[in-house]
């Protein structure tokens, strides 16, 4: 796929989130900001099996229209997943998240993880589709959450990614979450990465997603400043 054709991409991309940011600006009684910085370490047990580390802070950088630097939770996650073909994979998590440390009403949460993934690469694009299925379990009550994302990601210099070289990566997700005592809840998020491959261990990435929230009833509007270091042994 020509280089043509990787920018026009790219540029699709960037008018989608100008335009989701002339809604976040329309909105700014309800919106949210936060800083999620995380780091992540990849491990290969074998060509078709592989395992995921990874732990992550999320922090308010922007609440109640006011700006602010308060930590509100600390995620722990391991994922696990098998190829089942070249371009297809089966994966399974387990994640645990401390808010109750930050804010005494809020409550930690256990999450398990289903997922069914699957790329096709063209040439220099890859593109995939995502499955997954979630246990959200907190003291209170058990959401079960459904996702669906479309991503796609290319280097941004020649056919493929060398050391030093940088790349990006596009997502789209859909989200439903269903609770007994709660209305369905429907999100979108959309996510923009920028990466530079640092050497053939780590990778740093840099980004922005935008999160719309419950938008079938009460809208909430969120912006994460997106920060990763990934390490693959």
């Amino acid at each position: 796929m020509s280089m043509y054709y990787t920018n026009r991409l790219l540029i699709v991309f960037l008018f989608c989130f100008y335009l989701a940011s002339i809604n976040i600006a329309r909105a700014q009684e309800n919106l949210t900001g936060f800083w999620q910085p995380q780091m992540a370490i990849n491990y290969n047990v074998n060509p078709t099996y592989s395992h995921n580390f990874s732990i992550a802070q999320r922090i308010f950088i922007y609440e109640d229209e006011e700006v602010t630097l308060n930590t509100r939770q600390l995620d722990f996650a391991h994922f696990s997943r098998l190829k089942t073909r070249d371009n297809q994979s089966v994966g399974l998590g387990v994640q645990y998240r401390f808010r109750n440390l930050f804010n005494k009403d809020s409550e930690n949460e256990l999450r398990f993880t289903q997922q069914f993934n699957i790329t096709n690469k063209p040439r220099n694009i890859r593109f995939g589709h995502r499955l997954r299925s979630e246990q959200r379990v907190t003291r209170t009550r058990t959401i079960h959450r459904f996702r669906y994302r479309y991503a796609l990601d290319f280097p941004l210099q020649g056919e493929q990614l060398d050391i030093g070289e940088s790349y990006f990566i596009g997502t789209a997700e859909s989200l439903l979450s269903i609770a007994n005592t709660n209305l369905p809840q429907y999100d979108q998020r959309f996510t923009l990465h920028l990466g530079w491959l640092l050497n053939r261990y780590a990778k740093l990435q840099t980004g922005l997603e935008y999160r719309l929230e419950d938008y079938t009833q009460e809208t909430e509007h969120l912006i994460f400043l997106l920060s990763s270091l990934i390490i693959s042994l």
